[in-house]
């Protein structure tokens, strides 16, 4: 079998290909997911969460970045470069809309952000917001009560906030 030549039209086809391929990437959107936070009201100011509550929400946190990415096409950005941005305006959930201006840094279209209420030992509410890093503006959000303290529950109610809230309809510009 001999190799043909590439003729000029396949190869401004494949150059054109090239050029196209990144804005079609692109265009399938861009999230900064921020690390779940935990809201504990009852805590004395400046307590930390304990590394069982920290564990947790890494797991969520991951969750939510995997379904983001498996279920709704979005390219996941780093939040690792803007941890100390982050630190300065948190906590994220009452910083009014500081993440945006975060994530649009980061080159991001959307960011995620979402805190776990405390409310007593074994009741916690999860709640999630996707906002355009552009604008600001809320385009999803959910919420949910969580009935037990075990790795297990917090990630079943992630998925069902996913699930049911977030991902129940296409995000604005996905179809």
């Amino acid at each position: 079998m001999r190799h043909q030549p590439l003729r000029a039209a396949t190869l401004c086809g494949l150059l054109a290909l090239g050029a196209i391929l990144p804005a079609v990437a692109r265009a399938a959107g861009t999230v900064a997911v921020f690390p779940v936070e935990l809201f504990e009201p009852g805590a004395s100011y400046g307590a930390r969460a304990r590394p069982a509550d920290t564990k947790k929400l890494t797991l969520i946190t991951d969750e939510l970045r995997k379904a983001l990415h498996d279920q709704a096409g979005l390219e996941i950005v780093d939040t690792a470069p803007k941890a100390d941005a982050v630190a300065k305006e948190g906590p994220l959930y009452k910083c009014n809309g500081c993440a945006a201006d975060i994530g649009k840094s980061l080159g991001a279209d959307l960011v995620a952000t979402g805190y776990v209420e405390k409310g007593s030992g074994q009741i916690f509410n999860l709640n999630v917001t996707i906002a355009e890093a552009g604008t600001g503006k809320v385009v999803r959000g959910g919420q949910v009560t969580i009935r037990a303290d075990t790795d297990d529950t917090w990630a079943h109610a992630m998925r069902w906030v996913v699930k049911n809230r977030l991902l129940a309809e296409p995000l604005p510009g996905k179809s």
